[in-house]
């Protein structure tokens, strides 16, 4: 050997878990040998462990130190945020809510209206779910932009899951009444998940399935106002897009009405070149936040001075006037349809609670600031509970509602206030001048609203990035628009398992090759300059080792060596197999199986296992289950370049 490698310890003390320390000689290259590393209190780990994950973000830490009496006031500010920012609230702040309060009022007004029958709902409860909740949301919310109300994709997927149990018109008071009990279990699930901290639930649903999601509820939900667009009155009650298009096409012949078809079409291409306007020109974001308004007026004026309505254009007829009515008495706490309303409500609330969540962050990222996650779960579950008792269905966070609060220029929740006080006075006073708003206009509301959920830079981005994204995000997309509602969420969340379950059960492995005049070593695919070493091979494990991976990871090694010798057979036989397992974070006891059998594998082939830079958790283990003395702790390394240097030195030093 052309160097000498020195494993002379001097320990520090006479703890024998205390970790070596070195001293060198003239001109000898020393290898850092990897001690025990010092024992850990089980009860520490117990307690650090549940602190991240229920406790990551430390939200007890502006209470330590403080008197009794601060802690109570930092308490009330935790569960409501309004007294901590108000009190820096200006007449400066207020002027900028005011004017994004009523932007938003007059673009949530039609859109609740539209959105409360595509729940199969009566107009006002849509306007009731705009008027309570918002005001909830404002006191306990920590999103500044957000702008509370019904929305698309939970009304479609409220009102489908309820019409299979219920008819909504034959049996419209316990159709209501199972809406109410839904929205009240919708709440509970929010609000448990906000308290006991599991908000990290909502993130196994991931992005690519969300994007398919939204994309063929959007596209379901478009198909599903045709029946307004065209003023159809024998319409299918499936929402899949062959049950839709067969019913649009069999009444194309007596079912279709022209004016209304011209209203609806008309209103239509308005708004959406009102949208388009408001995207091409910032200045201009008032534009598309009026336009569903003016369109209601206009179109309810020209109903009215026509009398269209007498010649087959469906109308809104009648909203109930005044302010909510209590509905406590609705919801079913017993009987048979409890159980239904659960789990309507546990679906419906998780969903709400995925956009709500990932609009709040996304306008906090623009306007740098931070939400809390679980916060926002409980305002939302307490805003939905009230709700429930209020004649209210499920409310959420409205993504075009909320990107026209934020430009209009909103500081605070008190956007959503102004927002509820308008609503309040259009139920008081308003209301009766809807009775001539066509249904086509509603349609056409919710057609130009919902084209905004259809993400295609998204699906191109998944494409490019990550082909196993793309292929969740269009199973979720087509399992929704040719099944169901229902099923496209199951598909989205299987998929998005799926995943996980791929990427633990088959992590990656790697060959690494020396990199020229380092002594870094590096995947040798990604790094096509790195050299293999002759007489070793070294693997890298992507991936804690656990036992649904620890069997797959043991073939794969093997098969890597048997791949090694039989591509490069005039070469020297492979003597070592480096193992680096700086990327395993945790190894269970079938993993530690695994490695035995590796091992006794190897040496029936005369091959040596080396480890190099296990963490602290790895290495704690292995000595407890005694594999150190198996394989012996001068086989256990700091880094790869360490063990190279001690069995094959003149490839090291080249």
């Amino acid at each position: 050997m052309s160097a000498r490698v020195g494993v002379d310890v001097e320990w520090k003390d006479s703890d024998t878990n205390s970790l070596p320390s070195f001293h060198q000689t003239d001109d000898l290259p020393y290898v850092h040998k990897v001690g025990k590393p010092p024992k850990q209190d089980l009860l520490k780990e117990i307690k650090t462990g549940l602190k991240e994950t229920f406790l990551s973000d430390d939200p007890l830490k502006p209470f330590k130190g403080q008197s009794k009496k601060r802690k109570l006031v930092l308490g009330f500010q935790t569960l409501f945020p309004i007294l901590e920012w108000g009190r820096d609230y200006s007449f400066s702040k207020f002027k900028g809510d005011l004017i994004a309060g009523c932007t938003i009022a007059s673009l949530c007004i039609p859109q609740d209206i539209g959105y409360a029958k595509l729940a199969n709902l009566d107009a006002q409860y849509g306007l009731y779910s705009s008027f309570v909740p918002p005001l909830i949301y404002a006191f306990m919310g920590s999103s500044r932009d957000i702008a509370i109300g019904p929305v698309a994709v939970v009304s479609l997927l409220l009102g489908t899951m309820l019409r299979e149990e219920l008819d909504p018109i034959k049996q419209k008071h316990d159709y209501e009444r199972l809406a109410f009990t839904a929205t009240f279990f919708a709440g509970v699930t929010q609000f448990i998940l906000g308290f006991f901290r599991l908000g990290f639930l909502i993130d196994f649903l991931s992005h690519a399935a969300i994007v398919g999601f939204m994309a063929g509820a959007a596209v379901t939900i478009a198909l599903q106002q045709l029946k307004g667009l065209f003023g159809i009155k024998d319409f299918t009650k499936k929402t899949d897009i062959i049950s839709v298009m067969r019913s649009v096409v069999q009444s194309a012949h007596h079912g279709w009405n022209w004016q209304t078809i011209l209203i609806g079409v008309s209103f239509l291409i308005f708004l959406l070149v009102a949208k388009f306007i408001g995207k091409k020109n910032k200045k201009l974001f008032w534009v598309p936040a009026i336009a569903p308004l003016i369109s209601v007026i206009i179109s309810t004026f020209s109903v009215f001075i026509t009398r269209a309505d007498k010649e087959g254009v469906q109308i809104v007829r009648h909203i109930e006037q005044g302010i909510n009515p209590s509905s406590a008495h609705e919801i079913f706490f017993n009987g048979p349809f409890l159980a239904k309303g659960f789990k309507i409500g546990v679906i419906a609330g998780l969903i709400a609670l995925t956009e709500a969540v990932a609009i709040g962050r996304t306008f906090a990222s623009m306007k740098d600031y931070q939400i809390d996650g679980n916060k926002e779960m409980v305002a939302l579950g307490t805003m939905n509970i009230v709700g429930s008792l209020t004649s209210c269905y499920v409310a959420t966070g409205s993504f075009s509602r909320s990107a026209v609060n934020y430009m209009a220029g909103c500081n605070t929740a008190v956007s959503n206030i102004v927002m509820s006080i308008i609503v309040l006075l259009t139920l008081y006073i308003i209301t009766p001048l809807f009775k001539y708003t066509p249904n086509a206009i509603l349609a056409s509301i919710i057609i130009s609203a919902v084209v905004g959920l259809i993400d295609l830079d998204a699906a191109i981005l998944l494409w490019k990035i990550d082909k196993f994204d793309f292929v969740a995000c269009m199973g979720a997309f087509f399992g929704v628009i040719f099944a169901s509602v229902e099923i496209g969420l199951l598909i989205a969340v299987a998929i998005s398992f799926g995943k996980i379950l791929l990427q633990v059960t088959r992590p990656r492995t790697a060959v690494l090759g020396k990199i020229p005049r380092t002594s870094v070593y590096r995947n040798i695919e990604q790094y096509l300059g790195a050299t293999r070493i002759p007489g070793v091979l070294i693997i890298r494990v992507d991936s804690a080792i656990y036992f649904s991976n620890s069997n797959y990871i043991k073939e794969r090694i093997l098969r890597w060596l048997r791949d090694e010798e039989e591509s490069f057979k005039d070469q020297p036989k492979v003597q070592y197999l480096i193992v680096d397992m700086s990327p395993v974070t945790d190894i269970d006891t079938s993993g530690i199986h695994a490695l035995e059998e590796l091992y006794s594998g190897l040496q029936k082939k005369d091959v040596q296992l080396i480890l190099t830079n296990p963490g602290q958790t790895v290495l704690d283990k292995l000595h407890a289950a005694n594999f150190v003395d198996l394989i012996g702790d001068d086989k256990i390394f700091l880094s790869v370049a360490d063990a190279v240097l001690t069995f094959a030195p003149k490839m090291e030093q080249a």
